[in-house]
C-alpha cells in the first residue's frame, strides 16, 4: 500500500481549540484536532475542497491573543481536513523533544 501524500513531517500535539477559518465555501468555526509548526487538522463534517487557500484565526497560547495564519488545504477525509501553513509557526517548534503548552477550550474561563 502506498503512503498517503501530504502527511505532516513535523510533530503535532492534540488540541481542542475553536478556529474561525475562511475558504471558498465561506467562513466557518470548527475545532482544531491537532496542531504543529507546519500545519493542523480541523475536525468537521463540512466538505472543504483540497488544494484551496485558507485563512485561520485562533488562540494558541492565550485566549485573549488570537493568531492569524494562512495556508492550503492539503488533505480531506470523513473527519475533516488538514492544512499546511504557508510559513512555519516557529513558536510551535519542538524544543528538546517537547512541544510548548497551548490553550484548550476546556480550560477557558466563563
Amino acid at each position: 500500500m502506498k503512503p498517503k501524500p501530504n502527511r505532516q513531517k513535523r510533530s503535532r500535539r492534540t488540541s481542542y481549540i475553536i478556529a474561525e477559518y475562511t475558504v471558498k465555501e465561506g467562513t466557518h468555526r470548527d475545532v482544531i484536532k491537532n496542531i504543529g509548526a507546519g500545519g493542523l487538522f480541523i475536525r468537521t463534517s463540512r466538505k472543504v475542497a483540497e488544494g484551496q487557500p485558507i485563512v485561520l484565526e485562533f488562540p494558541l497560547f492565550r485566549f485573549d491573543n488570537a493568531i492569524r495564519v494562512s495556508g492550503k488545504v492539503v488533505r480531506r477525509d470523513a473527519d475533516g481536513f488538514a492544512v499546511a501553513f504557508d510559513e512555519l509557526l516557529d513558536a510551535l517548534e519542538s524544543k528538546n523533544g517537547q512541544l510548548p503548552e497551548i490553550v484548550h477550550e476546556i480550560n477557558r474561563s466563563p
